[in-house]
């Protein structure tokens, strides 16, 4: 079963395919949109020794030849380093504008190549093929690509849309538990913001989807990447609605500067612990009733999975440290730190309206149990 979700924006529209094996059929999706039978593959060193070789199989199948560049993995790959090494590489491959560099691979790498197609020759075309559930169902779509900055994550950037993506459900088998588990703080985000229904259904199906069932894999990638689809084309460079994205991120970058973007803390459980807090806080404004951050609570430990700044190992700073570390993300406007808080499951909303000490009260509270 393959599904095929549009991103309609105009004059850039493209498709993210969704479904198993789709690795041993890219000539099929990748081929129709090259000029020359030729394309550059950047991903990094356990990618690409799990899925390089079939992807090779899979574009040699119509004679398209791939030289390729493995980077290490991990979140501290997007770096000023990296991404000259990227652009260096490309140059040397004589990659053309009219070419296309393929980002093989998960989130870390869908962000650095994309940025380094965005300034290479001033905006080469780029596919994206991502590797985990959290690029598949969030950072493979919408455009946003870039890399870190001592200061924060995501600082230094660029929006650059792809012009396919292929989410391989097959691949996922290959994820080791806890990182599928982080890709499903990204999948449930969704239905948190802005469907009900969704997360309702993943309060019923998310453990079978976990277990490797394929049919509820793809329903739930699919409907992630409709949602994210729908709201870029309303907002694709995050003037409104599409900071509805970010449910749980304020928290979760601050988090994630504090713990040095290391494995102690992955991107899709800072999600998850972010989309606590930030339950949290909407219920203390008063804003959702008092269980709503307990049934959110409730699922994802059901799933096995963070829910609290507790669950995070090793030292960090204090509620005040925390908070300045959070006045640094791109949310901030004209000084003002932006939230995504909700009136309850699937109604998130954006508001700068949020008293400085009561995100303090969570953030000592949450403190309190470490």
């Amino acid at each position: 079963m393959v599904e095929t979700v549009r991103v309609d924006l105009p004059g850039r529209a493209y498709d993210v395919v969704i479904g198993p094996d789709l690795l041993a059929q890219a000539d099929v999706y990748v081929g129709p949109i090259l000029h020359r039978p030729k394309v550059t593959v950047i991903t990094d060193d356990h990618v690409g020794a799990l899925h390089l070789e079939s992807l090779k199989a899979g574009l040699a199948r119509s004679g398209i030849t791939m030289q390729s560049l493995s980077l290490p993995p991990g979140e501290a790959t997007k770096n000023w380093s990296q991404l000259e090494h990227c652009v260096d590489w490309l140059l040397t491959q004589q990659v053309e504008r009219s070419d296309v560099v393929i980002a093989f691979g998960g989130g870390v790498i869908g962000d650095l190549v994309g940025f380094a197609a965005a300034i290479l020759r001033r905006g080469v075309r780029f596919v994206q093929i991502p590797t985990s559930l959290l690029a598949q169902v969030d950072s493979s779509v919408g455009g946003k690509t870039g890399i870190n900055a001592t200061q924060g994550k995501n600082l230094i950037g660029a929006f650059h849309q792809p012009s396919l993506v292929l989410a391989d459900t097959a691949v996922l088998g290959t994820l080791t538990a806890r990182d599928f588990l982080a890709g499903y703080g990204e999948v449930v985000k969704y239905g948190m913001l802005g469907d009900a229904d969704f997360f309702e259904w993943l309060e019923k199906n998310a453990p079978a989807m976990a277990a490797g069932d394929m049919d509820a894999r793809i329903k739930a990638v699919r409907r992630s990447v409709e949602m994210k689809a729908e709201i870029v084309v309303r907002d694709e460079t995050e003037q409104g609605d599409r900071a509805l994205l970010n449910l749980g991120h304020t928290f979760c970058h601050a988090l994630e500067t504090a713990t040095g973007y290391s494995d102690r803390l992955l991107h899709g459980e800072g999600v998850a612990i972010g989309c606590a807090l930030a339950f949290e806080l909407s219920s203390r404004l008063g804003l959702c009733a008092q269980e709503t951050p307990s049934r959110v609570r409730a699922h994802l430990r059901t799933m096995g999975m963070k829910t609290d700044i507790a669950d995070i190992a090793g030292d960090l700073p204090d509620a005040e440290g925390l908070l300045a570390l959070m006045s640094q993300d791109k949310k901030v406007v004209d000084g003002q730190l932006r939230f995504i808080l909700a009136r309850g499951i699937g109604q998130a909303f954006v508001t700068s309206d949020v008293p400085r000490d009561v995100v303090l009260g969570v953030l000592q509270d949450a403190l309190k149990d470490r």
